[in-house]
């Protein structure tokens, strides 16, 4: 349960909570490059809004309950990291 300044969110107030619809979306990998020479990027995608309609915060404002996801790729993995591929366990098609 999220909790800010003593406020609760209940599982009734998401289950109560209106979907807002996400109309413009902009994709930004931040990027790492770590000391064994491997490049990680990680981004967070927004998989769905809601906006409690039973609670607001302190100042007025709105609040929203958001369902997310971490999303990794690695790339430039030296090779000396890497281990030798294993043969595929899926049927041809």
């Amino acid at each position: 349960m999220a909790q800010r300044r003593g406020m609760r969110i209940t599982p009734e107030d998401i289950e109560n909570a209106e979907d807002v619809e996400i109309v413009e979306e902009k994709d930004h990998w931040n990027t790492y490059k770590l000391k064994d020479g491997s490049v990680i990027k990680m981004k967070l995608m927004v998989r769905g809004v809601k906006r409690l309609t039973t609670k607001w915060q302190p100042d007025g404002n709105p609040i929203y309950v958001v369902n997310s996801q971490n999303v990794m790729r690695l790339g430039n993995i030296p090779k000396k990291l890497k281990a030798k591929p294993k043969p595929s366990t899926f049927e041809p098609v």
